[in-house]
């Protein structure tokens, strides 16, 4: 287990799936944990189990104040952000782009890929000060392939993913670490979405092929260690059975 005392992780997403098991394993290892999320009952319950390393802040990430504001809320109340989990992202709207609703397709842009920003944006002069800081940004294979009905999300992780090597390129002199983790598909409730859905071949995955949301959860706890060092600027995939083993996660 990853030794992070002393240090502050802010989570976007952090009501369920990957973020929820994120931040409890982020608290397991010692670190103050921010879990951020549009809705309030579920992360204040994560809050109260975790205890009073725990902030719980209702934002939007898709609003640049919204997390303006809660960046610095969570410096105020911790002292500072040590760690960036761009990890909030929606699914929908799933459909071929003729039949997309233009509302829907720019509210998944402006979450998926705005407020990854957004979250950047928000830590970076802070981390810049300090002289280091990890952001590591949830990214997919849907960033690199194209797959049928899911324009939106596929146009947004694939910017989301430039939008972290930009921040690699122009940071990592100065002491910031920053990756992509790309976790595969992952047993959450964006995946009942895509089953319902129908649309491709990702909709029609047996639900065992999925893996359980805490093994990218350990892996964000493992990047943000030395031992990941040499894996800065990347796009780290947990398809990769050597980046599992790596982490100790097994088929088993």
């Amino acid at each position: 287990m990853a030794d992070l005392r002393g240090k502050t992780a802010f989570i976007t997403g952090a009501s369920r799936g990957i973020g929820a098991s994120a931040a409890r394993h982020f608290a397991a290892s010692g670190a103050n944990v921010v879990l951020l999320a549009r809705t309030r009952p579920a992360i204040e319950e994560i809050a109260r189990e975790i205890g009073s390393r725990a902030l719980a802040i209702t934002a939007d990430t898709s609003r640049w104040p919204d997390m303006e504001t809660a960046v610095d809320k969570a410096s105020r109340h911790f002292g500072k952000v040590d760690i960036l989990i761009n990890n909030a992202a929606v699914i929908e709207p799933i459909a071929p782009i003729a039949q997309t609703d233009p509302e829907a397709w720019s509210r998944a842009i402006d979450i998926n890929l705005k407020g990854v920003y957004h979250g950047i944006r928000a830590v970076l002069p802070q981390m810049l000060a300090a002289g280091g800081g990890t952001i590591i940004t949830i990214s997919s294979g849907a960033a690199h392939n194209p797959l049928e009905g899911w324009s939106a999300y596929c146009a947004s992780k694939a910017g989301a993913a430039m939008l972290t090597a930009c921040t690699d390129r122009e940071g990592r002199g100065r002491g910031l670490r920053v990756m992509g983790l790309s976790p595969g598909t992952v047993a959450t409730d964006m995946q009942k979405k895509i089953r319902k859905s129908g649309i491709n071949p990702v909709s029609r995955l047996d639900w065992s092929e999925h893996i359980p949301p805490e093994w990218p959860a350990r892996a964000l706890l493992w990047m943000c260690t030395s031992d990941a060092d040499e894996f800065i600027g990347q796009e780290i995939s947990l398809r990769d059975p050597d980046i599992r083993r790596r982490i100790g996660l097994s088929d088993d």
